[in-house]
């Protein structure tokens, strides 16, 4: 799917991803993983990466997400962007600050992630995220290579505490995250 470079495109992604994957029967778990993970790949391309075709004449200026669902039901979430200035990497970002936070979301629900060259000038971040979280724990990723595991209890890293519940959002207050998410998107 071509999505606009800027957050306009993010919720119409997440909206589609949504419909196909449950139309398919995925479980509503890995649905709501997958969304949240598309959601943060999208908005980390269009602030740190490029639109495709930026470097040369081809491409539309969009960025680009693929999903799929394998033999085993396991599903991979891919974006690709025209790259940018520095490689995807978890942040430890301070408790104050605003943002830095995606990848280690994506780290907690994913059984693995990694970054990939493509072709001149492209980049690609994929997760996968598997019905069956075969080792119970949650992963972490080197920055060019595929996620290792921290064979720790499936628990949200230190400074995600507050992602079960949203709070101090006026109408979001109470919801979990995938429902704050869905109500933005209902909102426009």
């Amino acid at each position: 799917m071509a999505v606009p470079h800027g957050p306009a495109g993010v919720g119409q992604a997440r909206h589609r991803m949504r419909e196909q994957l449950r139309s398919n029967g995925v479980s509503d778990t890995v649905v709501d993983d997958a969304v949240l993970i598309l959601s943060e790949l999208l908005s980390n391309a269009c602030r740190h990466g490029r639109p495709l075709g930026q470097q040369s004449d081809v491409g539309d200026g969009d960025i680009r997400a693929a999903w799929r669902v394998d033999g085993r039901g396991d599903l991979t979430v891919e974006v690709t962007d025209g790259g940018g200035p520095t490689r995807p990497v978890p942040a430890t970002p301070s408790v104050t600050a605003r943002g830095g936070r995606g990848l280690n979301i994506i780290s907690a629900l994913a059984q693995e992630w990694g970054v990939r060259d493509d072709t001149v000038g492209e980049v690609t971040v994929w997760a996968l995220v598997s019905a069956e979280h075969k080792d119970g724990g949650f992963m972490t990723a080197t920055p060019c290579g595929p996620a290792k595991s921290a064979r720790r209890e499936r628990a949200a890293p230190a400074g995600l505490d507050g992602l079960k519940r949203i709070g101090g959002f006026g109408s979001l207050d109470g919801l979990d995250l995938v429902e704050a998410l869905e109500a933005l998107d209902d909102a426009g």
